[in-house]
């Protein structure tokens, strides 16, 4: 049966006799007209990501400051990124550093205690009774949800939900409930790529693709296509085909046993190469998954707080060992630059997934699909897991007002972002702050309006943030 152009849009498939089925990207050739494209409201898309245990945070006398030292030196536009962040140089002119936020109701919690309420600002507390409020994500998802496959795309490295101040995802529904996150980028693929049958499913292999199925159906569909779109669709397929075969690398990384052992460097079974690829490969996901429309909303939890979990094996990409230790050892010989390593690996997957973005152009001429992407990334704590100073980066989304290129520094005694660094002990986590911080609900609250949420308040807080 030949496709009609005119029944095609951003939510149909190609679909192959196996049961195979690819969600299919937007074309200009049967989307949008130059009239319509003049028209028409670009998508807006939402990201928001977790580090857990916080940064490498140096004080200024020590040697590793200069290097290793996660906030920037410098203030607004006159800043210089450390070792930790200068993979992200390229694309310096379409992300803020921001420093000198946190949320209000947990900064005398442990960190580990607070990945729960990173999105949310809720008062979960250190201890006793456990309640949670509705996520950042979760809100801009009941309004943009209707219109994909898919309300949200929830991810972890762990999986799960974890459990009451070991959160094991970042999204919380209307009652504060904990969203499980799929953490086996096998079965996200599925969700995204394959319907039909089990037996669908279990054609997914190395040996043959399962886009070679589709080949021929997509010939037709082919054949009705301009040129440029011609481009797009192939680009696209080969997107997917390295994405099913990194998908199946990632899956014996992410579904190989822990050995019943306390000694971390006896898990010999774990190479270098599982995690980095792991990550790239959830990252690429989440491209694709934008990239057809299955969704607007993704949340993706790097890690679970207080090395508990698959996550805590992510620092074998760079070498290293434990993740979670590398922030108990940075006094040690070499320590900071242990820890700062991991984090420069960190911003070199995560500017690649956003580079990614920046490099697609929307369909309908609306710039890249980064224009129209808010990224959101950071932590519930900076320096040896302490409750204030979040560190946190918003990358993209030139086309809802955001004015980038900047390091904007917040509250007062935080001009150098150096307040509790340094500390690795339990007595500076958990005195009382002598300065003041702005809650990050605000710039929540700016991000969901810049979102077009119509909402004039989140968590509390009713001001915005004019300057991002």
């Amino acid at each position: 049966m030949k496709t009609v152009l005119s029944q095609i849009d951003r939510r149909r498939f190609i679909r192959s006799a196996t049961g195979f089925a690819l969600a299919l990207p937007a074309f200009e050739t049967f989307t949008y007209s130059a009239k319509a494209a003049a028209t028409t409201v670009a998508k807006k898309r939402l990201a928001c990501f977790y580090i857990p245990d916080g940064v490498p945070m140096p004080r200024k006398e020590d040697p590793a400051y200069q290097d290793w030292s996660w906030f920037p030196k410098g203030k607004d536009r006159d800043f210089k990124f450390t070792k930790c962040l200068d993979p992200l140089e390229p694309l310096r002119d379409d992300l803020t550093i921001l420093g000198g936020l946190s949320h209000p109701a947990v900064r005398n919690v442990h960190g580990h205690s607070n990945a729960d309420q990173f999105l949310t600002g809720a008062d979960t507390g250190a201890a006793g009774d456990y309640h949670n409020s509705v996520s950042l994500d979760q809100v801009f998802a009941e309004q943009v949800g209707e219109h994909t496959r898919f309300n949200s795309l929830v991810m972890s490295t762990d999986g799960g939900t974890g459990s009451p101040r070991g959160a094991q995802t970042m999204s919380f529904n209307r009652s504060g409930r904990p969203i499980p996150a799929e953490h086996r980028p096998k079965l996200i693929f599925d969700r995204l790529f394959v319907s039909g049958s089990d037996d669908a499913a279990k054609r997914l292999a190395i040996s043959e693709s399962a886009l070679d199925g589709l080949l021929l159906d997509a010939a037709d569909l082919r054949r009705q296509l301009s040129k440029h779109d011609q481009g797009t669709l192939e680009d696209y397929l080969q997107s997917v085909r390295e994405t099913e075969v990194r998908v199946e690398k990632a899956k014996r990384w992410i579904n190989t046993p822990f050995p019943e052992v306390e000694a971390g460097h006896l898990k010999l079974d774990v190479t270098p190469e599982g995690p980095a690829n792991y990550l790239r490969t959830m990252f690429e996901l989440i491209y694709l998954a934008f990239k057809t429309d299955s969704t607007r909303t993704v949340t993706y939890q790097i890690g679970r707080e207080n090395g508990v979990g698959a996550s805590d094996y992510l620092a074998r990409a760079v070498g290293l060992n434990l993740t979670h230790m590398l922030s108990h050892k940075g006094k040690e010989p070499g320590g900071w630059k242990n820890f700062g390593t991991y984090m420069r690996f960190l911003s070199e997957e995560y500017g690649r997934f956003a580079s990614r973005l920046k490099s697609t152009p929307e369909i309908d001429g609306s710039g890249s699909m980064l224009d129209n992407t808010l990224l959101f990334i950071g932590s519930a704590s900076s320096a040896f897991h302490t409750s204030r100073n979040y560190p946190l980066i918003l990358t993209g989304g030139k086309n809802m007002g955001f004015k980038h290129g900047q390091y904007l520094k917040y509250g007062q005694g935080n001009e150098d972002n150096q307040v509790d660094a340094g500390i690795n002990s339990a007595i500076g986590w958990s005195r009382e702050a002598s300065y003041e911080e702005l809650p990050l609900s605000n710039l929540y609250l700016t991000m969901l309006q810049r979102l077009g949420v119509e909402t004039e308040s989140f968590a509390g807080s009713k001001k915005t943030l004019t300057e991002v």
